[in-house]
């Protein structure tokens, strides 16, 4: 009965020395928690006494933590955005309207001679338009980004399209004597997305190349092992490695000085019609070449051969 009764005492003794170490980590937990809520460290918890039930707890507390500072750290880099890009919306809108207010002046005046006055009413539109674009940019940027944004998936020969757009860039290339060499692949390149957005993801990377390209102009299309891939290349010696960061931001444009009638929002529109299309829109900087790379998920074979036998049925019709 001795032994009975010392054992038992023994098992208490360890019961309560395990209890008053178990209380004692958690209020150890306790601090580190209020710590990190009140913004003094970033530390995740760190057991001294280690128990099954509390270390499980501890991981599930400390994912708790990884996704608290992912979000704190998404919020801050959502306000820098916002103030980047109020900063550039302010700079697109003061510089149209100071020039116009400027030339209504000029135009108040009675004196004004009449080619005069037709060469200031004529600063004074571009100046609107370019307001118009501005805005119509900034509400089509809030409507893509809409969870209901309307896109109606279908299957596309991309080798199709793609020409059918370049075909529409041909006097904006002229005219910036620019001569662009095309790569198309001879194969059928078919992918299931939106017509018309496809056609505003390749015409606005065909804008910002024309408007920025320092040299000639690449662009290839061609399927990898996982996707088809458009290729956009060209001359970028501006750009730096901390422009292709932000080149998809809202209203980001890599030379402010340089003025001209791009509001900025043209690229973040294609990075948003890809992401609805459950594609992807990204940007390298290589050798001082600026590549853009559009990449979809290929059509099923079986659905391409039936693409295809339609197609060429309509023809012998």
């Amino acid at each position: 009965m001795a032994y009975v009764a010392i054992a038992a005492l023994l098992a208490a003794a360890f019961l309560l020395v395990r209890l008053l170490l178990l209380r004692r980590e958690l209020r150890r937990a306790s601090g580190q928690l209020e710590a990190f809520n009140l913004g003094h460290t970033e530390k995740k918890l760190d057991l001294a006494f280690y128990d099954g039930r509390l270390e499980l707890l501890a991981e599930h507390v400390n994912r708790l933590i990884d996704h608290a500072k992912q979000a704190h750290a998404d919020r801050r880099r959502s306000e820098n955005e916002l103030k980047r890009a109020v900063a550039n919306i302010s700079h697109d809108i003061r510089t149209p309207m100071t020039s116009i207010l400027g030339y209504v002046q000029f135009l108040e005046s009675e004196a004004l001679a009449p080619e005069r006055r037709a060469e200031y009413t004529a600063t004074v539109k571009n100046g609107a338009l370019r307001l118009k674009a501005l805005l119509e940019d900034f509400f089509e940027l809030s409507l893509i980004e809409s969870p209901d944004y309307p896109l109606q998936a279908e299957p596309i020969r991309m080798n199709d399209l793609v020409l059918e757009v370049l075909a529409g860039f041909y006097e904006p290339f002229l005219q910036r004597r620019l001569e662009p060499a095309i790569a198309i692949a001879e194969e059928d390149l078919f992918v299931r997305a939106d017509p018309s957005a496809v056609k505003r993801v390749i015409e606005n990377l065909l804008l910002n190349a024309i408007k920025h390209a320092s040299g000639d102009v690449s662009i290839r299309l061609a399927k990898t092992p996982a996707a088809v891939r458009l290729t956009i290349e060209n001359r970028a010696e501006r750009l730096s490695e901390k422009d292709i960061v932000y080149l998809f931001d809202r209203f980001y444009t890599a030379d402010r000085t340089r003025g001209g009638s791009g509001t900025g929002i043209g690229l973040s529109i294609a990075k948003s019609l890809m992401a609805k299309m459950n594609g992807s829109l990204s940007a390298e900087l290589v050798a001082g070449k600026l590549v853009m790379i559009c990449e979809w998920q290929p059509e099923p074979p079986g659905e391409q051969d039936r693409h295809g036998q339609a197609g060429r049925g309509d023809e012998l019709q």
